[in-house]
């Protein structure tokens, strides 16, 4: 029994000891990196991991400076990236979103890709998205407040209104 032990305790102990002289656990200098990966890879959601080709009525994207695109599974997913990038390192995205080019949103009536900044947010719909409440993006004003007429809607803003709402608004969605 003692001698069993012995083998498993050293086939544990001995690969945490590869790298003699580096102190640091190699899994934890990787698992950022592997997180970002898979996010750019597998079409994972980088703040949610939830599979963005799963929902996508509620799809967003991130065009960076570098041509890079980043994929969100929704509005809140996108925003929240936005307003903290360094939570999320490995992006190519600084604290101050410099490197961020464009936002984008899809139409969630007729799934078509328009520029966030164009788009009209419907807040408190009975709607619920990849990640629970969520904001509703459509191409206009006419088409939000009909949207709200059939799916509720407690509040119609475009995207200066959201912006100057700022991440208060989306940790506010998370809850």
């Amino acid at each position: 029994m003692k001698k069993e032990l012995m083998i498993l305790l050293a086939a544990v102990i001995l690969p945490l000891g590869a790298g003699e002289g580096n102190t640091s656990d190699a899994s934890l200098v990787k698992a950022p990196a592997s997180r970002v990966a898979k996010a750019w890879q597998s079409k994972l959601d980088p703040v949610y991991l939830v599979e963005i080709d799963k929902h996508p009525k509620f799809a967003a994207e991130m065009k960076l400076k570098n041509g890079k695109i980043l994929r969100f599974a929704s509005v809140k997913s996108m925003m929240n990236f936005f307003y903290r990038p360094e939570k999320y390192p490995g992006y190519g995205v600084g604290p101050h979103g410099r490197e961020i080019d464009r936002l984008f949103v899809t139409d969630y009536l007729d799934g078509k890709k328009i520029p966030a900044e164009k788009a009209w947010y419907v807040f408190g719909s009975r709607l619920m998205g990849p990640h629970g409440d969520d904001l509703i993006p459509l191409s206009s004003k006419t088409r939000a407040d009909l949207f709200v007429k059939r799916y509720g809607g407690t509040k119609v803003m475009d995207y200066k209104e959201l912006r100057n709402k700022g991440y208060g608004l989306i940790k506010y969605l998370d809850m």
